[in-house]
């Protein structure tokens, strides 16, 4: 390797080192405040490691807040959001993607046109259309919304065009059914662009604060985002309980990215080099 190559190596090295560090750092202080004594997270100077590392925000936080139904309120919706949204925009992306219908191209673009519009937007229809079918103060109310979704479509659309058309033609030279193609030749070869998706709304859904705020009214539905800000509202001045909550909330989704990581990038790397 020459003297320049490797001053090239040595420097992007560098770089992202340092990106690494600076995308760390805010995670790496949240935990290292969640474990302070009261009041030493905003203390000056400020502290990077605590003095006397200790877990009773932890326990306060437990002890106010029923963590468990909490939990079990955003894995519920998050699972639900998560399993319809793959089956309905797998069917909608492949049948965009694969099969012919009239009008599929104008769709197309008026989809990819609804794209640019700010989800918040549609944020009242959605929620006078959601009482109307009395789901409003439910969890399906958090859960239907996501069940499907414009870039779910187009990010399956995306990935099933490079299933071969001739594979398709042969199964159904073969007398196979178009539903039998879907389930059977399909969805094994989009995998990856699934579990991506997969991972993509359970994260979206977990961390999301707004919709279910505004669908929720009862207290023993909220889920724990809702929760922990209805305890912050109440002790916003105890940060490193607010950091407490904030690990409790984080670890659940770090879990599954750690699970699926490995074909949450295969989707998306796939998904970049098809073009």
């Amino acid at each position: 390797m020459s003297r320049r190559s490797l001053a090239a190596a040595v420097a992007v090295n560098v770089l992202l080192v340092v990106a690494a560090a600076l995308t760390l750092f805010p995670l790496l202080w949240m935990l290292s405040a969640s474990l302070m004594p009261s009041g030493e997270a905003l203390s000056i100077p400020p502290r990077l490691l605590p003095s006397a590392p200790t877990l009773e925000h932890y326990r306060d936080l437990f002890a106010r807040l029923d963590l468990a139904h909490s939990i079990g309120a955003s894995l519920f919706v998050s699972l639900a959001a998560t399993f319809f949204s793959v089956c309905f925009n797998a069917m909608a992306g492949y049948a965009f993607a694969k099969l012919p219908f009239a009008g599929r191209e104008n769709l197309r673009r008026l989809f990819l046109a609804a794209l640019v519009i700010p989800g918040q937007v549609a944020m009242l229809p959605l929620f006078l259309l959601l009482r109307q079918m009395h789901l409003v103060g439910s969890w399906w109310g958090v859960v239907v919304p996501g069940m499907a979704s414009i870039f779910g479509i187009f990010l399956v659309g995306q990935y099933a065009q490079s299933i071969p058309d001739a594979l398709l033609d042969a199964a159904r030279v073969d007398g196979a059914s178009e539903l039998r193609i879907f389930t059977e030749i399909a969805l094994p070869l989009c995998r990856p662009i699934l579990v991506t998706l997969a991972v993509a709304t359970f994260m979206g859904t977990w961390n999301d604060f707004l919709w279910p705020l505004v669908v929720l009214s009862d207290d023993r539905l909220y889920t724990l985002p809702v929760a922990l800000a209805g305890l912050f509202g109440e002790h916003v001045q105890d940060t490193e309980l607010m950091m407490a909550g904030a690990v409790v909330t984080v670890i659940p989704v770090m879990l599954v990215f750690l699970l699926l990581q490995r074909y949450y990038v295969a989707g998306l790397t796939a998904g970049g080099l098809k073009g």
